[in-house]
């Protein structure tokens, strides 16, 4: 037979590979999935109400560790009896039915009450499929790679209910992920010396295969502990790395200038965090928070990455761009450069998190080039930092109520 493999990406979703098998001598055929990305942080939990036809259509994507239940008949598909689909609803109750149909015949001639009985319950599942009455469609995956569609999407769908949830340690094991923690003893690896990097085993996020990550506590002088944290695949060849903060959101956000004077400015280090911008006035440039991910490097490290950003921009590349557009981006990659060598600039880091961070090369001197504000934050920063609606003391006491 001939076996066809697809990559796609589904809308809101992500990508996954579908596999199928036609055989032309027995005209026996077979379609599965599989996830192109890797084990999610968390499981997800697809609640569905289920009123009408239409809601029969809906597309599913059920891994082969996801659960599927319809409690309204006390039916469940347990995790690893199946093989990834991508179906829909009413997909998913044809393949029970046929399930369960399969060994009918055999199950007439030697037990009668027990074929009577799967009879009953196949007609009520064939009674679901024309949605006399309405019935609840859940599909729970410790993977996170499942999905439900919602006809609405991007807005709310009020029939679906998406339950994020922390995998326990029953269902992470279920999922291979207990292995670096089963032989270690969690609370000893916090009192790991600095200077020790920890490696444990992953997936790559661009192929998927086996690949190892080492993630190391540097102490940044002057400043302080950071997490650095790198990927690299052998299969593919892809790298990664990305910083994270070691410690809590400073109680004020931190705009941090420097004046470019000098090109050894450039071996300055810097810390960029997630949630830093940067912006040249020089070249009416500012890059967003989010942007680049986290830094730690030098900037000329940084100033290199954001060229490499602005010149590898899709719509700037190809038959599809426009000339006065290319001519415009060139001419600032062109400025940039010049920044790296001798011209005279301003870089301007402004963090609300106050995580980001800019070598002072006289510390613990002031450095005459370089200008470091505190800052309170506006309710749209917060809003973005998520610290509007966190509440860390007396949220009990409010909430005892209310149980």
């Amino acid at each position: 037979g001939v076996t066809r493999l697809l990559l796609t990406r589904i809308p809101f979703f992500k990508e996954i590979i579908v596999s199928s098998f036609a055989c032309d001598s027995c005209s026996w055929s077979n379609t599965e999935i599989q996830s192109a990305g890797r084990i999610q942080e968390q499981g997800v939990r697809y609640t569905l109400a289920v009123t009408s036809r239409q809601d029969m259509n809906r597309e599913v994507v059920k891994t082969d560790c996801a659960t599927a239940r319809i409690p309204e008949l006390d039916f469940e598909i347990p995790a690893f009896t199946q093989k990834g689909v991508l179906t829909t609803v009413e997909g998913i109750i044809d393949r029970a039915v046929a399930g369960l149909e399969q060994d009918q015949p055999v199950r007439r001639a030697t037990d009668e009450e027990v074929a009577s009985k799967i009879d009953e319950f196949v007609g009520k599942l064939k009674q679901l499929k024309e949605v006399h009455s309405s019935f609840t469609f859940i599909v729970d995956d410790p993977s996170g790679n499942s999905f439900v569609e919602n006809p609405h999407a991007p807005q709310k769908d009020d029939a679906l209910v998406v339950t994020h949830y922390r995998r326990t340690p029953q269902q992470a094991a279920m999922l291979g992920l207990e292995a670096f923690w089963a032989d270690r003893d969690f609370l000893s690896l916090l009192s790991v010396p600095v200077t020790q990097v920890l490696q444990f085993n992953t997936n790559c996020p661009e192929c998927n295969a086996p690949a190892n990550t080492n993630m190391k506590l540097v102490q940044i002088p002057h400043f302080k502990e950071v997490i650095i944290m790198a990927t690299n695949c052998d299969s593919c060849g892809h790298r990664t790395n990305e910083v994270k903060s070691g410690g809590a959101i400073e109680p004020q956000g931190t705009r941090i200038t420097l004046r470019i004077t000098d090109p050894s400015d450039m071996t300055r280090d810097v810390l960029k965090s997630e949630t830093c911008s940067v912006e040249i006035p020089e070249l009416e440039f500012e890059l967003g928070m989010g942007a680049l991910g986290g830094k730690f490097t030098t900037l000329e490290g940084l100033l290199k990455d954001i060229g490499e950003l602005v010149e590898k921009n899709p719509f700037t590349l190809g038959d599809s761009s426009a000339p006065s557009k290319t001519e415009k981006l060139q001419e600032f990659l062109g400025k940039l450069r010049e920044v790296k060598g001798k011209a005279k600039a301003h870089f301007i880091m402004d963090d609300p998190a106050g995580n980001s961070y800019l070598q002072n090369v006289y510390a613990p001197e002031e450095d005459p080039e370089l200008k470091v504000e505190r800052y309170e934050r506006t309710f749209e920063q917060n809003e973005d930092l998520g610290l509007n609606d966190m509440k860390t003391e007396g949220y009990e006491a409010e909430g005892a109520p209310g149980r």
